[in-house]
């Protein structure tokens, strides 16, 4: 039986979430709340991994990854909130640009129908 490559995908990333969420608990790094953060990283990689390389994921994924970053680097004092929003707007600006400049595909959801536009 040949195991299905998606089908890990969720498991794993439910168990890096119950780890962030025993760290907040266990108080491993006082300040940090380890179920946000960790559920924006979680966030990020299903973007990518469920709905594949195109030009929405490739915004999204990584930006709700940097968020993480940022999240946890604010909680524990080495980012102010007055830095990191902005550092957010030019991440997503950059994404966008990126996203824009490269040859990828419109999910799914997004493209039109052709049969519609022939009517």
């Amino acid at each position: 039986m040949k195991a299905n490559k998606n089908g890990i995908v969720v498991p794993v990333l439910i168990i890096g979430l119950g780890a962030a969420w025993l760290l907040n608990v266990l108080h491993f790094v006082p300040g940090v709340d380890w179920l946000w953060t960790g559920g924006l990283g979680v966030c990020g990689i299903l973007v990518v991994a469920i709905g594949g390389v195109n030009k929405l994921s490739v915004v999204l994924g990584p930006f709700l990854l940097v968020g993480s970053v940022l999240s946890v680097l604010r909680q524990t004092g080495r980012l102010s909130g007055a830095i990191e929003v902005p550092v957010l707007f030019i991440v997503f600006g950059a994404l966008l640009l990126l996203a824009h400049l490269l040859p990828l595909r419109l999910p799914e959801f997004l493209q039109q129908d052709d049969s519609a536009e022939k009517k």
